[in-house]
């Protein structure tokens, strides 16, 4: 199951109207792990056109990551490059969740949170 949300936005005016694919992701990391997820979303950012990611410290000292894509589209946009560049943005979005998993080892700690208890 994903653990994010997704915004599309409309924001700006006339010619400088931008379209943006915002992607909330809910996995709360703590802040010692701060250096390690820069360092991997840095990496994915060098590696790739989108979601530019970035990440957000909470009052609390959780981390949360965003990502987030942008189209300027005020001076007009094909339907067809409108709805390609929103469903690549959206599969970028859920790429990067399950690479993030992958680089920081999270595997096993998604899986033993599916597993049920055992009563014994």
């Amino acid at each position: 199951m994903e653990q994010f949300r997704t915004y599309f936005m409309f924001r700006g005016e006339d010619d400088q109207q931008i379209f943006s694919v915002r992607t909330f992701y809910d996995r709360s990391h703590q802040i010692d792990d701060k250096p390690q997820l820069l360092e991997s979303v840095d990496d994915w950012n060098r590696r790739t056109l989108w979601p530019k990611v970035y990440t957000h410290t909470h009052d609390d000292g959780t981390v949360r990551l965003i990502g987030e894509a942008q189209m300027l589209i005020g001076m007009g946009v094909s339907l067809e490059h409108f709805v390609s560049s929103t469903v690549s943005w959206v599969r970028a979005a859920i790429e990067f969740d399950k690479w993030l998993v992958e680089q920081l080892g999270l595997e096993q700690e998604i899986n033993e949170a599916d597993k049920p208890e055992d009563d014994e």
